[in-house]
């Protein structure tokens, strides 16, 4: 174990492209989701014949799908993450587009929507991309992921919604789509050096926004002391699971406000996990 210098300056110094969390094997780990996120992307890719991912990073959980359609596009934010996806998706037309939207690309375009861990969930573009029938299928960061870290570093913070399963139920539905499956998991997460905190903090840039080494070496000395005497920095984080199908009918609503034909809330599955396979944070 390196000096709490040595530390710091290894975890400033890794470059940020790509959405690959490979390096933290060995000095961080996050328990992996029941539901085997990247397994169902490979079987759903291989059954359709167009697909758009969305906020895809560096492409890395597309691109490890065996079979892609014939038609498959990704956008991205972040230039240099986009460069990165361009080369592990040679087949995909990749594009610089904003996380919010709009999106470039026609009505009715596509059978399937994915997007692993986006930033925002543009649902109503999501709805008008997407063919009658076709699908939206999503891994998403839950409500107070990382809530004990960001704590650590930055004190009390106020507790919001904007990550909350029940919110992005209602944004999906007002968005004209019916939610299929709405599934939740409590994950724990590890620390075992510093290094690794600050690589985290500079890569998921939501947990303590503004990070930067100087503004923060106080706290991170003081998580360097609190990992050498407890052997890590443990906190929770939470990840869910939506499934939401664009209808082959327009969703007819009524004067005062419900929602008439098949699907909606009262369709949707939601469960509620705890599990134990353990990772990298930030994997599949």
């Amino acid at each position: 174990m390196g000096t709490f210098e040595d530390l710091v300056a290894e975890g400033d110094a890794v470059p940020l492209e790509g959405w690959d969390f490979s390096w933290f094997d060995g000095r961080a780990t996050e328990e992996r989701p029941p539901w085997g996120y990247a397994s169902q992307i490979a079987s759903r890719l291989a059954a359709v014949s167009s697909a758009l991912d969305l906020q895809t990073g560096g492409g890395e959980v597309t691109a490890s799908a065996p079979v892609k359609p014939p038609l498959l596009a990704a956008t991205e934010s972040w230039p240099p993450n986009a460069r990165v996806a361009a080369r592990n998706l040679p087949e995909a037309s990749v594009v610089q587009a904003p996380d919010e939207g709009p999106l470039p690309f026609h009505d009715e375009m596509f059978e399937l929507v994915i997007s692993r861990h986006p930033v925002v969930t543009p649902w109503a573009e999501i709805a008008r991309v997407l063919k009658p029938g076709g699908t939206c299928f999503s891994q998403q960061i839950g409500e107070g992921t990382n809530r004990g870290l960001t704590e650590f570093m930055m004190g009390p913070q106020p507790v919001g919604d904007a990550r909350a399963t029940e919110r992005a139920r209602a944004e999906a539905e007002a968005a004209g789509l019916e939610v299929l499956q709405l599934e939740s998991v409590a994950l724990r997460v590890a620390f075992f050096d510093v290094g690794a905190v600050v690589h985290f903090l500079r890569k998921v840039l939501w947990t303590v926004p503004g990070f930067t080494v100087e503004k923060y070496r106080d706290r991170l000395l003081d998580m360097h002391e609190h990992i050498q005497e407890h052997g890590e920095f443990a906190c929770t984080s939470t990840r869910f699971l939506i499934e939401a199908r664009k209808p082959w009918r327009p969703t007819v609503r009524s004067q005062v406000g419900t929602k008439a034909g098949p699907g909606c809330a009262a369709g949707a599955r939601i469960r509620t996990h705890r599990t134990s396979g353990a990772d990298a944070p930030g994997g599949p």
